[in-house]
This record gives structure tokens, C-alpha cells and sequence, in this order.
């Protein structure tokens, strides 16, 4: 993938330009066989409980552990059984919540954006899966090289380990975004054809939007929305469907923390600016000690904003290959003690090194 020169903002005015490919394939408003909502709630409890603890037979536990050790030595899998992969994902993740529960230890990811190496790297800091649990709050594709590799690799660790690893939707899990930012380019050159990318595409919508950790951790990828004041309005949300231009799904996945106070408009275009203000009122009606998120370059792996009542992970190191930016995550132990690990990006012969430093005002 050809990385733009200078890291653009991602503006949506410019993607709605996209063609309109991406809409004609949208999954818009479909509820998955079987369920009447799709937002966790009481009538679909039984039926979640019964999918979501059924073993998984020798043979697929056996056909997913040769996917991940073909993966995990950056081999893409072959068309057909990414067809499979996703159809086993689907009959998981479908009834995942909204807001999905997730129970401490944990330890909780950024945005990994192909970079496949590092994500192996990240494993090798935290622990392996499944003796570690991990929540990745989305962005696994689009400008590092491997983004193939990346999503197969979190997806089959899903579908292999569905309770130890939770995997929530980022706003490059979108169609229109992955056609301009390298994904779809992706799949076209290692696949001859876009099936692949239809194939994940549609998968991601299946993707819980959020995560709560005990009850006292609010995670997400982006940022708040003006359209919600409580997590059960998250809960009420259809989010099987493309990322929308506006709304309260897709503030969840593109707003930011600001230093201002109140709600302001973004610069990408996507989503809102949320001041101290909106945070603290936000935990406090929730009754959270912390919002988590993703989202944003930070230059040391992690940020805290206002107050400590919201941090920034990301866990892509030298970023797009060439920020200097090291990584981190976080981990949240039973007595929600939080550690942060940072790591720089793994050794990899022959791929480019870090040229300049990009202020993360322009990611």
C-alpha cells in the first residue's frame, strides 16, 4: 500500500464521494436470523446463552488451530476458508450485546491497523491468548501492510477462544472507509478479487460497539455522543449495519475527547469534540470510574484527558511505519488496578523505518 504523504485527516465529506459500491453492498437495518433486537436485551438472552456456550466440535477447534498457526507466520488463508471463518464468526459474535460485559483481568488494545508484526508483538508483551484476556477496540485494518493477516488472526482468535478475547468494532470497520485507506486495495492484490473484503466487510457488522469491564469501565473506540447520556441508550442501538454518516453509532466510533468544555464540532468530519464536562457527567450518571478509547495517534502509547476520567490506547507502534510513536495497552487487574506496558515496533528486515515525527493533530 502506498502510504499518502502526509497523513491526512480522514474527512467523511470526502468518503460519501466514494462509489457507491460500498452503499449498494451496506447490510443497513438487517437483523441477524433469529433475533428480534439486537441490543442485548432480555429476548434474545436464552438463545444468546445457548450460541455463545456451545463447544465447538474437534473439528473445528482443530480446523481453527491450523488457520492460526498458518496465520500466525503472516500467511493469509485462502479464500474458502475465510468464507468459513466468517460464517463461524458470525454464529458468535451475532449474539454478542451492544454493550458487551467482559469481566476483569483484562488487558485492553487500540488501534492495530495492520501491522501485523507489532500485533504479535503486543501478544508477546501481554501474554499469550487464551492465558490473557484481551478487549481490542477496533481499527485492525486499513494502512499498515497486513491488514489481511491482522483481522484473520483477531477473528480466528475470537471464534477459537470467544470468551477470553472481545473484539469491538472501529470506524475503519466500514466499507467506504477500507476502500480509501487500503484494505480493499489489500484484498484485491493478494485475492485477484473483492470477495474477501465483502466477505469481512459484512462481518463487521456484526461487531459489539462497546464493551463494559465490571461494570466500571466504559470502552469504545471513539467517543461519546450527545444522542446518549446512558449506556442502556447504547444498548437500545441496531448496529448491524454500515457505520453511519451521523448518529449516536457513529459518534461512538469517531468522536474525540477535546480540551474544551460542551460538544464542538470535529475536524474529521465524523462524530463530536466532548469536553471535561461531558465525561465526568457522563460517569457519573453511569456510575464509571473511567472511559477507555482508542482512536487517536498518541505518541507515548497512551494519554489520559480530563481529569483521568478518559484514556487514550493505541497499540500501533511507528504508526503508517513511520510516526516514531511507541505503544502501549492496558491492563486491568480484579482490583481494577490499571498498568500500562509500552512497546516499540518489532524488528522487520526489509520494511521501511521511521523517516519524521507526525503530530497527531493530523491522524
Amino acid at each position: 500500500m502506498e502510504l499518502d504523504t502526509d497523513v491526512p485527516m480522514e474527512d467523511v465529506e470526502d468518503l460519501k464521494q466514494v462509489s457507491t459500491s460500498a452503499t449498494s453492498s451496506s447490510t443497513s437495518g438487517k437483523q441477524p436470523t433469529g433475533i428480534t433486537s439486537i441490543g442485548g436485551d432480555a429476548s434474545v438472552s436464552d438463545a444468546a446463552a445457548a450460541a455463545k456456550k456451545a463447544d465447538l466440535n474437534v473439528s473445528s477447534v482443530n480446523q481453527l488451530d491450523q488457520w492460526i498457526d498458518k496465520l500466525s507466520q503472516c500467511e493469509p488463508l485462502a479464500e474458502a476458508d475465510v468464507k468459513k471463518l466468517c460464517d463461524m464468526a458470525i454464529e458468535v459474535l451475532q449474539f454478542e450485546e451492544n454493550v458487551q460485559p467482559v469481566q476483569v483481568p483484562v488487558t485492553i488494545c487500540g488501534d492495530v491497523h495492520g501491522q501485523f508484526h507489532d500485533l504479535m508483538e503486543l501478544f508477546k508483551i501481554g501474554g499469550p491468548c487464551p492465558d490473557t484476556n484481551y478487549l481490542f477496540m477496533g481499527d485492525y485494518v486499513d494502512r499498515g501492510y497486513y491488514s489481511v493477516e491482522t483481522v484473520s488472526y483477531l477473528v480466528c482468535m475470537k471464534v477459537r477462544y470467544p470468551n477470553r478475547i472481545t473484539i469491538l468494532r472501529g470506524n475503519h470497520e466500514s466499507r467506504q472507509i477500507t476502500q480509501v485507506y487500503g484494505f480493499y486495495d489489500e484484498c484485491l492484490r493478494k485475492y485477484g478479487s473483492a470477495n474477501v473484503w465483502k466477505l469481512f466487510t459484512d462481518l463487521f457488522d456484526y461487531f459489539p460497539i462497546t464493551a463494559l469491564v465490571d461494570n466500571k469501565v466504559f470502552c469504545l473506540h471513539g467517543g461519546l455522543s450527545p444522542m446518549i447520556e446512558t449506556i442502556d441508550q447504547v444498548r437500545e442501538l441496531n448496529r448491524i449495519q454500515e457505520v453511519p454518516h451521523e448518529g449516536p453509532m457513529c459518534d461512538l466510533l469517531w468522536s474525540d475527547p477535546d480540551d474544551r468544555g460542551g460538544w464542538g464540532i470535529s475536524p474529521r468530519g465524523a462524530g463530536f469534540t466532548f469536553g471535561q464536562d461531558i465525561s465526568e457527567q457522563f460517569n457519573h450518571t453511569n456510575d464509571l470510574s473511567l472511559i477507555a478509547r482508542a482512536h487517536q495517534l498518541v505518541m507515548e502509547g497512551f494519554s489520559w484527558s480530563h481529569q483521568e476520567s478518559v484514556v487514550t490506547i493505541f497499540s500501533a507502534p511507528n504508526y503508517c511505519y513511520r510516526c516514531g510513536n511507541q505503544a502501549a495497552i492496558m491492563e486491568v487487574d480484579e482490583q481494577h488496578n490499571r498498568q500500562f506496558l509500552q512497546y516499540d515496533p518489532s524488528q522487520r528486515p526489509g520494511e521501511p523505518t521511521v523517516t519524521r515525527k507526525t503530530p497527531d493533530y493530523f491522524l
